[in-house]
């Protein structure tokens, strides 16, 4: 899928490699509709497979919303079409943990109801002070299944029972405290933080964030024994990679590394 090609969403590469991929949906609140996936999932693998890509920050372009959450519209079409699509929505969580480079979840507005696990599936969180998370669903008669288990992955199991029974929304400074959220920024120095942070991120060796990457999405759930012997495994990879010694020659010459990506 084509820049020109994307309705839905905005994507856009910079000189530093930093990929931006906004949600761009205002009439909708920027819902997780069937379209709205399907071009997030375009974009995410373009990042992904682009080798000048070595960041991506997931944001919108809304005013107040990042993403209202799942498509509410959709609910009157057939049960097995619905199943289908759902298949697209657990695909574009396990792209991101399986991107291969850093993402950014840039909550610059509400980040409601699924839009929480497509934050969540983001390996950060920054937050503008006045953001508010939460999964209402319970509300219209629903429940948050399809994004239960990352929010059981980063949340304590009495606060996220608390999220879901009740479908209150929290504000940033509570998912701060709670942990799901990394930082919680003042309005005004938003765009600014977010954009050091996708720096310094795109300033390492891909190769070695690939392997990192790769590394803390296959080992989460992995019994302990298992995880360290896995792990045992990558490190050995890591030390053949070209970028290691360059690394640790940059470090002794007290200059900044040359990564070749090998």
């Amino acid at each position: 899928m084509h820049a020109d090609e994307l309705h839905k969403i905005q994507f856009e590469v910079a000189p530093n490699g930093v990929a931006t991929v906004s949600l761009n949906d205002p009439s909708t609140r920027n819902a997780l509709s069937v379209a709205m996936v399907a071009e997030l999932i375009a974009a995410l693998e373009r990042a992904r497979e682009d080798d000048e890509v070595r960041c991506v920050v997931l944001t919108s372009t809304h005013e107040t919303v990042f993403s209202s959450g799942g498509d509410l519209s959709g609910f009157d079409v057939g049960l097995v079409a619905k199943h289908v699509a759902n298949e697209q929505f657990v695909y574009l969580l396990r792209l991101l943990g399986e991107l291969g480079k850093p993402s950014i979840c840039a909550a610059n507005g509400h980040v409601l109801a699924g839009a929480l696990g497509l934050a969540l599936a983001c390996d950060l969180i920054l937050a503008a002070e006045d953001v508010r998370f939460g999964t209402p669903e319970i509300k219209v008669g629903l429940f948050p299944f399809m994004i239960m288990a990352l929010i059981y992955r980063n949340v304590p199991r009495k606060s996220v029972a608390e999220l879901m029974l009740f479908g209150e929304q929290i504000p940033a400074s509570e998912a701060h405290r709670l942990g799901f959220v990394n930082r919680v920024i003042a309005r005004d120095q938003f765009a600014a933080t977010v954009s050091e942070w996708a720096e310094k991120l795109s300033r390492r060796s891909p190769v070695l964030m690939k392997l990192g990457k790769d590394a803390m999405f296959r080992q989460q759930d992995m019994p302990f024994v298992d995880a360290i012997e896995y792990l045992r495994s990558q490190l050995t990879v890591a030390l053949s990679t070209e970028d290691l010694q360059e690394g640790v020659s940059a470090f002794f010459e007290k200059r900044e590394p040359a990564w070749q990506g090998r």
